[in-house]
């Protein structure tokens, strides 16, 4: 059994041997994605959250077991290492409680106490520490003075101490704002200023904001308990329990120790809590956001003509075939040339069977999208208006440049927008997911923990859509499950050297492309034309020879098992039960044979909205108007309302009484009817409501 496996199913309250098999088959180069979907009778049918809880379980394990060495080291150094100081240290299971053993062996610069020791005053502050009873009327103001150092010193390294004042800070701290060195006028933090509030519930978004201020130098920030007195005296409760002359000098020793030892560490230390907390719920916001946006519906393999909407350089168009392929392209002015824009559109909708419009929700899109909708092609076309956010950066990128470098880097932005329609996933993962724009405050988090948890949502979107192999991009494939981007371009290579895969197994055929990328990937790709119509379902090829038998004990053929449901409810799937096959996977096949290479994602439907406003000018206090939500935020959803005007709903104008998350609630691109409650003009801003029959 793996050294953290106790350790990590006792915190998570999780069973022991799943999480050691858990670990074990992570440690065997096993993905999260694999081990969730193939591997449920060794973990129990934990998913991919509890999974992750113990990937991240075992790394903190890990760091902490590699501190704890560190400190065993550095005391057993100074010669100060016993057998019942080592017991104590093994039997620390938190990093903080660690950290608060060592720092009183933990070597130190010349301090006030150090330099006390050194004259001899250790005997003294021992007197003063026990409270003996004892007069000091031979000891120097200095003495007493050096005495009072070592005491304040011993308070701040007692590890007791410490944990009753971390919480004290809990309770008590509170953030005060005011101005900094670099504070100016008319500044964007404005509100921020001079505000006074309870420092623990302080919502995320609040927090970064407050940290971005003062890393700017616009504010100064103090995040402590608001009384010193009562800080001190909780403090004392703890040490002082006499009332003798020493007493007061313990009494003394306290203030010291809080006000020039405790609070600053104990401050630095609450605020990297915050900072953490805050990380940690904008990580969440933002990732599940972007989960919304990768797995939104599908339009799927239509021919498609997608439109980039602009002014003063007219509408790029480009023509796209049902696999993305830009067939042809120009440029029309609807605005200035009705008559020749509208001639362009019918000929690209008659001569590439076009059979839907993407129009970029940019500038000029409502515009663009009335006049589209004025058009008699004589045929019934899809016409949606398509999210933009990020098409410039996918344009501007070294992968676009691979895919469409004869092309100008305006085409490359329409034929992003057409893509997005037909597949917003395959082509959502071409762009960094930090430039799609769905978070809050994105650059003030942790850029490696936001990294990770984007890169794990794409990984688990991408694995849970599963991907044709045939069809899919460099960037597609590099997210699936033990593929990456080396492999991922071989096997693009492989295939425009050699042509169609036939069936799954001719992967390993690429270069560099082992029996274990194949175990760990196999299940999520998909061959739409194989001779063995497993190939096109998520069942493992591991399992082949089990649905095979299963076939055969029908009396039937693999493709019968799968298209007759006679055939499946007439299985006994006890039957089958051996080794690693268990209830959990044969299930599952039986759920994938029922619905072969089924999109877990929703049906698409155009959402669109027309609200006639060509300016905020427009809008006024009391309007009724349609929108779809852009963006989500703990305190708020962000609604386009067209005309590149958009409008905040704040979580507490959703429904009477909200006190959640908006993103509880609320989905991207959902769209909304909201009421205006006030306009600022000036600063472009506009407050809505769902409350519109609560008001």
């Amino acid at each position: 059994m793996n050294q953290f496996s106790e350790y990590i199913a006792e915190r998570l309250i999780l069973n022991t041997t799943d999480v050691d098999n858990t670990i074990s088959l992570i440690e065997n180069g096993c993905t999260v994605a694999f081990i969730a979907r193939y591997r449920k009778e060794l973990t129990g049918g934990l998913d991919e959250v509890q999974i992750n809880s113990i990937l991240k379980a075992l790394e903190k394990a890990k760091a902490l077991f590699a501190r704890k060495e560190v400190v065993l080291n550095s005391i057993e150094n100074q010669g100060l290492l016993t057998e019942e100081l080592k017991e104590k240290i093994e039997e620390i299971n938190d990093i903080t409680d660690l950290e608060d053993f060592y720092l009183r062996y933990k070597p130190k610069r010349r301090t006030r106490a150090t330099i006390a020791r050194e004259r001899g005053l250790e005997p003294l502050a021992k007197l003063f520490m026990n409270e003996k009873n004892f007069s000091f009327a031979n000891f120097t103001d200095n003495e007493i003075s050096g005495a009072r150092d070592i005491v304040a010193e011993w308070i701040n390294e007692n590890i007791i101490t410490r944990k009753r004042m971390r919480k004290y800070f809990m309770r008590n701290a509170v953030i005060k704002t005011s101005k900094g060195k670099g504070y100016k006028k008319n500044s964007k933090y404005e509100e921020l200023l001079d505000i006074k509030q309870h420092a623990y519930p302080a919502p995320s978004h609040r927090i970064l904001a407050l940290f971005r201020a003062e890393a700017e130098g616009e504010l100064k920030l103090s995040i402590l308990p608001e009384d010193n007195y009562k800080a001190i005296e909780y403090l004392a409760k703890g040490f002082v329990k006499f009332d003798y002359p020493s007493s007061l000098q313990k009494l003394y020793a306290c203030e010291d120790a809080y006000k020039r030892l405790l609070a600053p560490s104990l401050e630095n230390e609450f605020r990297a809590f915050l900072k953490e907390k805050a990380d940690e719920k904008s990580i969440y916001i933002f990732s599940k956001n972007l989960r919304q946006l990768l797995l939104e519906a599908p339009l799927g393999e239509k021919c498609t003509l997608a439109i980039d909407p602009g002014i003063r350089t007219g509408c790029k168009v480009a023509c796209l075939n049902s696999n993305g392929r830009l067939l042809a392209h120009d440029v029309i002015f609807p605005q200035t040339n009705i008559t020749e824009s509208t001639r362009i559109l019918k000929y690209f909708v008659k001569t590439y069977d076009i059979e839907a419009i993407a129009i970029g929700n940019g500038t000029f899109s409502e515009e663009t999208e009335a006049f589209v909708k004025g058009i008699d092609f004589e045929k019934e076309l899809i016409i949606s208006i398509v999210n933009e956010s990020g098409a410039s950066v996918y344009s501007a990128s070294e992968v676009a440049r691979e895919e469409l470098g004869n092309y100008d880097i305006t085409v490359r932005g329409a034929v992003s927008i057409g893509r997005r329609l037909q597949d917003p996933l395959a082509e959502l993962v071409k762009i960094e997911p930090k430039s799609i724009g769905v978070g809050q405050y994105q650059h003030d988090v942790n850029q490696t923990l936001l990294q990770e948890s984007l890169n794990r949502t794409v990984e688990n979107c991408v694995n849970l859509v599963g991907v044709e192999l045939n069809t899919a991009s460099v960037q597609l494939l590099s997210y699936v499950s033990g593929i990456g981007p080396t492999l991922a371009k071989n096997i693009v290579e492989y295939r425009n050297e050699h042509g169609a895969f036939s069936s799954k197994r001719d992967l390993l055929k690429v270069k560099r492309f082992g029996e274990k990328a194949f175990e760990q990937s196999a299940g999520f790709l998909r061959v739409r034309q194989s001779v063995n119509p497993l190939d096109n379902t998520a069942i493992h090829p591991e399992r082949y020879t089990v649905v095979e038998q299963m076939a055969k004990d029908v009396g039937c053929s693999v493709q019968d098992l799968i298209n007759n449901s006679d055939y499946r409810d007439s299985l006994n799937l006890y039957k089958y039960v051996e080794g690693n096959c268990g209830l959990h996977t044969l299930i599952d096949i039986l759920n994938e044979l029922a619905k072969p290479s089924r999109d877990i994602r929703t049906k698409f439907e155009v959402v669109s909205f027309n609200n006639g406003i060509n300016s905020i000018t427009e809008i006024k206090e009391g309007q009724i108007l349609e929108g779809k939500i852009v963006n989500l935020t703990v305190f708020g959803a962000f609604v386009d309302l067209g005309m590149h005007i958009t409008g905040l709903i704040h979580k507490s104008k959703i429904t009477e009484d909200f006190k959640g998350d908006a993103s509880d609630v609320l989905s991207l691109n959902q769209r909304v009817t909201v009421k205006v409650i006030s306009v600022d003009y000036e600063k472009k801003r506009v407050e809505l409501s769902m409350k519109l029959f609560n008001e």
